[in-house]
């Protein structure tokens, strides 16, 4: 086995067929990648299987697979996004990271750490897993909700600051002990050079050469590879940590029209980048120091998944957000991010922090991390059952989301949730008929929409307990649900029946086989959009013979 070993070719293949198979456990398990590749690092390094004998090989491969990361986050960044959520993006992500890193440093003190020690602590727990967090509500369908927006706002905020930290590191690392202002003065003069350079190329170069690469998809995708570790190389180069060039890279080209189609394409060559960082990082844990870190881990983990959402949740609640929207974005902070491990990397590798800071913040990352996919998988249901206790998080009038005072003294023939394609035929076709709609979607953009003349498009969820509630439904002949998911039919047929919903209540499924668990729950009929649509094709292709006959 070590003769087979010795050749680099059946080490990696060893490698790749470990990471299918413990990928394909955390599957099951409903948990991230980046948990299952840090568990075969440990696996596959010197303290238990000792397999990795390519260090230097593996080494390379994540520190392009970090500048790829770092590359595809500046592509991805929509300084928009915080605008459209105004100022509760900037307050909830400074304001969080603040805050825990403030209490962060003061458990490390109070644990006996070092003050530099505390510090790299203290950062690393104010960061979230953007990758993480937008894959999870992507899985629920919940990008475009008013929580995840939100969320995704601080976190932009979250990745700017970790990147001006990354940047001042770097400064720090390569500063002298002799000439410390100078230093630090040329470092600064440097990174204007950079940002200068970088601005020049985007202005009068950038745009022209991508255009005329991108007639070749493959020689695009090429150009991005090759310019994000170009610009890593040379800023790591003249004084700066490859990250910084990398990210760079990405924010000079994410004003092009293909941005999107980049950062598509390379997410898959992140992904299997990264499966080697982690790997390193896992494979150089060294367990027999771990063992003292278990309770300072427990104890930063249990403040990273009650304190984090408590201080989003206390700043939301302060600017006027309900309960539940602050909740559900307070829980997408309990983790720490790819960023945190990165950024402890980084402190091991310029000898700020030793190999035991370093575990215990992987060991805080695997616990959180791990936890926090099923929070946030099951956040709907969480809510549901401590939702009295999170009042004192909510003003008396949440004026934030208070959307409802147009409409208290209207009455409505029919009460839409849900105005995707779907929903919006059928909205158009109620219209036609002379029903007056109207129309709830959790998107918070439909709210602002100009209502039409016959119905009237608020924001609200359906899986909201209190929905219902705050909007009237006396005299609605229906109750109408075009959202094919069964929890959320639940969540309203349960809201209906406490109610008191004397209307008819229509839900939507994809499958025939939902149709009657729907109709025991209280639904009078069952909307089978394939199906349907079938039945309508036949009909026409009835009359139309008819007709010709």
């Amino acid at each position: 086995m070590e003769a087979i070993l010795e050749t680099s070719f059946f080490e990696f293949a060893i490698i790749l067929i470990f990471a299918a198979v413990l990928g394909g456990i955390g599957q099951m398990l409903r948990q991230p990648l980046i948990v299952m590749f840090i568990l075969l690092g440990i696996l596959l390094g010197p303290s238990v299987l000792d397999l990795i004998k390519s260090e230097e090989e593996i080494n390379l491969l994540a520190e392009m697979g970090i500048a790829v990361l770092l590359f595809v986050v500046g592509l991805k960044l929509d300084l928009k996004l915080i605008k459209s959520t105004g100022k509760i993006a900037l307050l909830t992500g400074l304001g969080q990271v603040f805050f825990t890193s403030f209490f962060g440093f003061f458990i490390g003190q109070l644990l006996g750490y070092s003050v530099i020690a505390s510090t790299y602590i203290a950062i690393a727990l104010t960061f979230s897993s953007t990758i993480i967090i937008v894959k999870l509500l992507s899985d629920k369908k919940e990008i475009d909700a008013l929580h995840g927006q939100i969320a995704l706002g601080f976190l932009i905020v979250q990745d700017i600051v970790v990147v001006l930290l990354m940047i001042v590191l770097s400064a720090m690392g390569k500063t002298g002990e002799g000439h410390v202002a100078w230093d630090v003065v040329l470092v600064v003069l440097k990174g204007l050079g950079l940002l200068g350079g970088i601005g020049l190329l985007m202005k009068f170069v950038l745009p022209y050469l991508v255009m005329k690469l991108a007639k070749s998809t493959e020689l695009l995708l090429l150009f991005a590879i090759s310019w994000a570790i170009g610009l890593a190389a040379f800023s790591d180069y003249i004084g700066f940590s490859s990250e910084v060039g990398a990210f760079l890279g990405g924010i000079s080209l994410a004003s092009t029209p293909f941005r999107e189609n980049l950062s598509n394409r390379l997410v898959s060559i992140r992904d299997f980048l990264l499966l080697f960082f982690f790997i390193h990082l896992g494979s150089g844990l060294d367990l027999s120091l771990l063992g003292d870190q278990v309770l300072p881990a427990t104890l930063f983990s249990v403040f990273v998944l009650v304190g984090n959402p408590l201080i989003v949740m206390i700043i939301m609640g302060y600017m006027g957000y309900r309960r539940r929207t602050s909740f559900l974005a307070g829980l997408t902070v309990a983790q720490i991010s790819e960023f945190s491990l990165i950024f402890a990397a980084l402190g091991m590798s310029l000898g700020h922090i030793d190999e035991q800071i370093t575990g215990l913040i992987t060991m805080v990352g695997l616990i959180t991390i791990g936890i926090s996919t099923y929070l946030i998988l099951y956040s709907h249901q969480i809510f549901e059952k401590i939702s009295p206790v999170l009042k004192i998080f909510e003003r008396k009038k949440p004026y934030r989301e208070n959307n409802l005072k147009d409409i208290e003294k209207e009455s409505f023939d029919v009460i839409l949730f849900g105005l995707g394609r779907y929903g919006s035929q059928i909205l158009q076709h109620l219209k036609s008929e002379g029903y007056k709609v109207l129309g709830i979607d959790f998107d918070p953009e439909i709210s602002k929409q100009k209502n039409d003349k016959g119905s009237t498009m608020i924001y609200g969820d359906i899986e909201d307990p209190e929905i219902l509630e705050s909007i009237p439904t006396d005299g609605v002949k229906f109750m109408i649900s075009s959202i094919n998911d069964q929890y959320s039919s639940a969540c309203l047929a349960k809201c209906a029946q406490k109610k008191g919903f004397k209307g008819k209540l229509i839900a939507t499924a994809y499958r025939r086989a939902e149709v009657e668990p729907l109709k025991e729950r209280g639904f009078d009929m069952v909307l089978v959009p394939f199906t349907d649509s079938a039945l309508s094709v036949h009909d026409k292709l009835q009359d139309l013979e008819k007709a010709n006959s």
